[in-house]
């Protein structure tokens, strides 16, 4: 009878995200801009499978882990960014994290604590506004794009005939997924979207969230 195999031991450095689109855009943009792999980028799942609840309901186990040495975290603001964050604000704290900011840092958030692991927040898509992943891949097409307006303005039409079957709160993610529905390659997951250069990942939001991974997760290397 075979061994079972022990799982694996997990990373002192890891990223954490609701689900596999942001841990694929990330990987992305890690891969353009050559990021070291220092760390892993983990969708937690459980029994209920993956998303926000399950991420929030096991952050704490994972602050305790031995070897933890980094803990970053990357959600949607969703509909209401400072909720968000006073959630994060408030698991953060029952583990034992202090001088936690009352609104998040436009740059994200990095902190290195003593006697704790270092964490980092990043909320989609900037930090300052609700949203979500598909709002920070938007910033991703080329400004002088002329099927973007168009892609909207449709949606637009369709909502205000009532006939969209998605909510309204999914917008960005209609306008996004039909605009690369739009493209040479039609239907592109957004990871292989910037891979293939369709969004562009020289953004200024793309920039500055890649600043916010060095800042957590390798400090020393030099600014770009």
């Amino acid at each position: 009878m075979p061994k079972a195999q022990k799982p694996p031991k997990p990373k002192p450095q890891q990223l954490l995200v609701e689900g596999k689109n942001d841990q694929h855009v990330i990987w992305a943009l890690c891969e353009k801009y050559r990021v070291p792999e220092t760390f892993s980028v983990e969708v937690p799942t459980d029994e209920n499978g993956q998303g926000i609840e399950v991420l929030l309901e096991g952050l704490s186990d994972r602050l305790k882990a031995e070897n933890l040495r980094t803990l970053g975290i990357v959600v949607d603001a969703d509909r209401d960014l400072l909720a968000r964050w006073q959630s994060l604000r408030y698991k953060l704290s029952t583990s034992g994290y202090q001088d936690i900011p009352e609104t998040p840092p436009p740059e994200g958030w990095v902190y290195a604590p003593p006697d704790l692991p270092k964490v980092g927040v990043w909320l989609m898509p900037n930090n300052q506004l609700p949203g979500m992943l598909e709002d920070f891949v938007a910033h991703l097409i080329p400004s002088d794009d002329i099927l973007c307006p168009k892609a909207d303005g449709i949606l637009q039409e369709i909502e205000q005939a009532g006939i969209n079957c998605y909510s309204l709160v999914h917008h960005p993610k209609a306008l996004i997924h039909t605009w690369l529905a739009w493209q040479e390659t039609p239907g592109m997951p957004m990871g292989q979207a910037i891979t293939a250069r369709v969004l562009r990942h020289e953004s200024a939001i793309a920039i500055a969230f890649l600043e916010w991974l060095k800042d957590l997760f390798n400090p020393a290397l030099p600014t770009s």
